[in-house]
């Protein structure tokens, strides 16, 4: 995982927050993404897996249930993700949407993607517009995890959850969007090979499930 740049030794414990930049002339805001992402949820599409690029392979059940949050916000559109904390029992460092396993406690999917995103990055779910679901991404770590899309109305600045979330951050909605930005790459796991999707952005590599779920989410947007 590529780390951070500009971050100095007196504060590279701390959770960081990433400033978003000012939306590029063209990026979806407002009613205009509201409309552009129900028009995307309303494509049918299959369920999506770590092993799509992996034929021969796929997860071994039980699979436990989770859920994340794709929340754009309506200013202009662009998508706020987390980089997990170091001391992470499960994908250390990694990127990732906000979201965790659906606790009995729970309603649904979309009640887990709310508590959990609340929890990790501080987003209160009244500022939360539900627009839907994405098809279940089912994972390598035994997951079947539902994608819950949404807009982020307001102002909104994010307060990471130090003990699981080391930075939050926003990228464009034009690179998240964009098929074109998603490729395949791959490494030796667990004795053979394993091809997974990656979407890099700048310091941020963007990869695995998190990558393979919002590039079905991009190829429908671009349909």
């Amino acid at each position: 995982m590529t780390a951070s740049a500009g971050i100095s030794p007196a504060n590279a414990g701390a959770p960081r927050i990433r400033a978003a930049s000012i939306a590029p002339a063209g990026a979806p805001c407002g009613e205009a993404l509201v409309a552009r992402l129900q028009a995307a949820l309303a494509i049918p599409a299959q369920p999506s897996s770590d092993f799509d690029a992996n034929p021969g392979v796929a997860p071994e059940p039980p699979l436990r249930e989770a859920a994340v949050l794709a929340a754009f916000h309506e200013g202009d559109g662009r998508l706020f993700l987390t980089k997990r904390a170091a001391t992470m029992r499960h994908h250390p460092g990694q990127i990732a949407l906000p979201g965790g396993k659906v606790d009995p406690g729970d309603a649904d999917a979309t009640a887990a993607a709310l508590r959990e995103a609340q929890e990790e990055i501080g987003l209160d779910p009244a500022q939360v517009s539900l627009i839907g679901a994405l098809p279940p991404h089912l994972t390598v770590t035994r997951f079947r995890i539902t994608p819950i899309i949404a807009v982020v109305r307001g102002d909104f600045t994010p307060i990471p959850e130090p003990g699981e979330v080391a930075e939050v951050f926003a990228l464009p909605f034009a690179h998240i969007a964009n098929p074109a930005n998603y490729r395949l790459e791959g490494r030796i796991w667990r004795g053979g090979w394993r091809a997974y999707q990656v979407a890099p952005y700048g310091p941020y590599y963007l990869w695995g499930a998190t990558a393979r779920i919002l590039l079905g989410l991009a190829e429908r947007l671009s349909a």
